[in-house]
């Protein structure tokens, strides 16, 4: 409606301004006014139609923390962020594993490699973490079928000093984080001294640097989630101190929505690490038979798109226990959970697409 209302305008100013300029053949002296009139028309006229040419969304900079491996919907998550990325939507600055079985960054290097992209730095925990892997083996699977220059956690730095490096690299307010896994590196990061990389601490350097994280954690209003209550203290200690926006994806967006299945009947697509982690891995579970449930995907969709026009935010905060439960109050307004405003089956078409994208050659 405004684009057609201001043409309309436009078209009018125009039309005034010839009629001016045609009269100066009757009226001579008013011959200087109305040249300057039509000018400054035809200016204001091609710099309005060149404004939407010079307008261009910049990449939105992402740093990719997930567990890779106990479930497989980190796998989908990953290839949408490369298909994304191919498309000159996303930046992606690091990808870091939560957790820290042997050879979780070999896996992080596959998937980057498969996508054209071998040089992505990884980041494994050094500490105390978790070590869950996937029971359906396909992490092996990767890692003896597709190519890897990474093969153990010790050739790639901390996870800590990972984010260190790169968001002190990053100009103020540019950086988008999103989990996929446990907040076991978030908390780590949060209480980092200064180093070489950055004079500030981690609290500082994540409120000058980060624009928003993006998680995938909690159920909304209330429940207990996987990603949450596996490092129940550092779930605690995020959500009570992140100095950013925070956009929550619950265990009930994700749960709506499947996906995999017409990647895996997709004839055309062969030698794809996510094709085999998805053919490998849905005939294993019965609830599976529709494809896999998408919480991950949906966290790295609104990253990096936004959340509208499928989700609303409801704002407040949440409130972790000490079992990893969480609860939800509306004051203060300091996180926000994502609320359907659109069929999940919209959502579900689009990471459906998305997770079939082939790698770009660069």
């Amino acid at each position: 409606m405004f684009a057609g209302n201001t043409h309309s305008k436009k078209g009018t100013t125009l039309l005034a301004c010839s009629n001016h300029y045609a009269s100066t053949f009757v009226k001579p002296y008013l011959c200087p006014i109305m040249f300057i009139k039509i000018i400054l028309c035809l200016c204001i006229l091609l710099y309005a139609v060149s404004l939407p040419a010079q307008k261009k969304e910049s990449p939105v900079a992402i740093i990719f923390d997930s567990d890779m491996g106990p479930d497989y919907d980190d796998d989908g998550a990953i290839a949408l962020l490369h298909a994304l990325a191919d498309s000159g939507q996303a930046n992606i600055l690091a990808t870091i594993a939560s957790t820290k079985y042997e050879g979780v960054a070999a896996v992080f290097n596959v998937l980057n490699t498969y996508f054209n992209r071998p040089g992505i730095i990884v980041g494994v925990p050094k500490g105390k973490a978790l070590e869950l892997k996937d029971r359906q083996h396909w992490t092996d699977t990767l890692l003896l079928k597709y190519p890897h220059h990474i093969y153990k956690n010790d050739e790639v730095a901390d996870a800590t000093e990972v984010y260190r490096k790169v968001l002190a690299s990053q100009p103020d307010k540019s950086v988008t984080i999103v989990t996929v896994g446990f907040l076991t590196n978030l908390a780590s990061l949060l209480q980092s001294p200064p180093d070489k990389y950055s004079a500030l601490n981690g609290r500082d350097l994540t409120r000058q640097k980060v624009k928003q994280l993006v998680c995938m954690a909690g159920r909304f209003p209330e429940g207990s989630e996987f990603n949450v209550n596996q490092d129940a203290g550092a779930s605690q200690f995020v959500f009570n101190n992140w100095n950013t926006p925070v956009i929550l994806s619950g265990f009930e967006i994700g749960n709506k929505i499947r996906t995999g299945l017409p990647l895996v009947n997709n004839k055309t697509i062969q030698n794809s690490p996510i094709k085999d982690v998805f053919r490998i891995c849905i005939p294993l579970d019965p609830q599976d038979s529709l494809g896999r449930m998408s919480w991950d995907e949906t966290a790295v969709l609104v990253a990096i798109k936004g959340y509208k026009p499928w989700y609303e935010i409801q704002q407040g905060k949440m409130v972790v226990a000490a079992n990893g439960s969480n609860t939800w109050i509306n004051e203060p307004a300091v996180h926000g959970y994502l609320r359907e405003a659109q069929s999940p089956a919209i959502v579900e078409g689009l990471i459906n697409t998305l997770i079939m994208h082939q790698p770009v050659k660069k």
